[in-house]
């Protein structure tokens, strides 16, 4: 068993340096293009969409993280096989290997503009892997159990300690080189020609636990289909406007900037959001109205959809008469007074208020099809999501959390509430124990597709009890009771908790 456990560690460590140089080749050319992306974006697209909701639901954000770790969990398992193999023939392991890696580099073949020349990392891989693995195998049938002292058993451990090095340093300086490249450019944005009103001061510190007003870049959420950052240069970024149009038009991100700008506090919700979820935050954008960018082209007169792709190919249908009713669509450069973060789609990223991102916040948008649902299918409406997904009215319980514990007495029940597109939010709610609806008193206002603050002033007994809250939109429009999970078109449902009160 020892033996078996050793040739198994010699497949795993040869496999772990092999896509540790590979990472680090992947990462000073093209991030997706490592083995281990690459097979793990081509699982997040074979994914069925209720596995996709549970995988959200179980680990949010970090969704990715679970993937790649399952991924690499797999690798190494078959890597074991191959170190087993080996210890039989060589030649068995390595063969073993190479399938594994001609897998990864299938699967890099398969994304979107994928070329040869991509598969270098891929071919790094193979070769360091079957390299290390040969090593490994001299010299271990070279080394004697019975002299510890011997020139094979010193061979061993410099192989071992040569491999572990080679996979820690390819492997942590791909993470670095990748970490230096996601720094955002240094532009300065010219200022706008429409802006925002200054946004009133939130509730953030009189009510302790309740979501700030704004949410700051870093803490904004970010959930898409991506396991890298693309690493796009702002000089060579163009955006292309074509299908039914009067003439095709390619726009520089300097031409972008020349154009008016305009400046908006919008609350941006993903349709993965459950009731209560994370998945929403409020932040002032600057970009061009999308209206005017379609003016240069010129839409036809069959258009129902703009199908907007982003750098690797991924694509959102957008419902045209939506995007063009007059509401404030963009194509956003800034946000919260810097160049858009590369998590976020720098240099461009599409904004339509009050619809979920999956039909309207494209990132690292490079095209602009005017087309019809019948020619053309986006991403996610293949997978059966829906094609018109107004962001529903809702209402998030912030404080106190779910199963805490409080004082008896005086404790405040606050949160956020949104209702993009229907006029703001005009009232929340709250309901304790199922009783009366009680009136909740209101933070600023930040507009009618900004988000509102809310708190209400509890004299709380002992016991458990169950809180609800439900808003009420500036047209007059409630919160629906009925619940419905986020497929096809977005969560419904009161948010509810319960606390046990001291």
């Amino acid at each position: 068993m020892r033996t078996r456990l050793t040739w198994a560690a010699y497949g795993v460590l040869a496999t772990l340096a092999g896509l540790g140089v590979a990472h680090l080749v992947a990462a000073l050319t093209v991030a997706d293009t490592s083995p281990v992306l690459a097979v793990g974006s081509t699982v997040i697209d074979l994914t069925p969409t209720p596995m996709k909701d549970w995988a959200i639901e179980r680990f949010g954000t970090k969704d990715k993280t679970v993937l790649v770790g399952s991924v690499m969990a797999g690798v190494l398992v078959l890597a074991g096989v191959a170190g087993l193999l080996a210890r039989r023939r060589t030649r068995y392991g390595a063969g073993l290997l190479v399938v594994l890696v001609a897998i990864a580099a299938g699967a890099v073949l398969t994304r979107p503009k994928a070329s040869v020349l991509d598969l270098g990392p891929s071919a790094v891989a193979a070769v360091v892997a079957v390299l290390a693995l040969v090593w490994l195998a001299r010299e271990q049938t070279g080394a004697p159990e019975s002299d510890a002292a011997g020139g094979g058993r010193r061979g061993v451990l410099l192989a071992i300690g040569a491999l572990s090095a080679i996979a820690v340093v390819g492997g942590l300086g791909g993470r670095l080189v990748n970490k230096l490249r996601l720094r955002p450019e240094d532009i300065d944005l010219p200022d706008a020609a429409d802006p925002a009103p200054a946004l009133p001061k939130g509730l953030d510190d009189q009510v302790p636990g309740i979501t700030e007003f704004r949410t700051s870049n870093d803490d904004f959420y970010r959930v898409d289909t991506r396991l890298d950052v693309p690493i796009i240069d702002s000089g060579d970024w163009t955006l292309t406007i074509d299908g039914d149009v009067d003439r095709k038009v390619t726009l520089s991100f300097d031409d972008l900037l020349a154009m008016p700008l305009i400046e908006r506090d919008i609350t941006l919700t993903c349709v993965s959001n459950s009731v209560g979820g994370p998945y929403v935050g409020g932040a002032r954008w600057l970009g061009v109205r999308l209206t005017d960018v379609l003016a240069l082209a010129g839409v036809g007169s069959t258009a129902d959809q703009i199908l907007s792709t982003d750098v690797d190919g991924m694509t959102i249908s957008t419902p045209l008469a939506l995007a063009t009713d007059g509401r404030d669509a963009m194509l956003a450069v800034g946000m919260n007074g810097e160049a858009l973060p590369r998590e976020h789609g720098f240099p461009v990223r599409m904004i339509v208020p009050g619809l979920y991102g999956f039909i309207s916040a494209t990132k690292w948008v490079t095209r602009l099809t005017l087309t019809t649902y019948d020619d053309k299918k986006a991403y996610w409406t293949d997978r059966g999501w829906a094609t018109d997904a107004p962001i529903k009215i809702s209402t998030r319980i912030d404080t106190p959390k779910a199963l805490a514990t409080v004082d008896k007495g005086d404790v405040v029940v606050g949160g956020v509430a949104w209702a993009q597109e229907r006029g703001g939010i005009q009232g929340v709610q709250v309901s304790i124990d199922g009783g009366a609806w009680q009136d909740a008193n209101l933070g600023p206002d930040g507009g009618n597709d900004y988000w509102r603050q809310w708190f209400y002033r509890w004299d709380a007994p002992s016991g458990s009890h169950r809180i609800s809250a439900r808003a009420v939109a500036g047209n007059g429009e409630p919160q629906t009771a009925v619940r419905a999970e986020p497929f096809p078109n977005g969560a419904s449902g009161l948010h509810e908790l319960i606390v046990d009160v001291a």
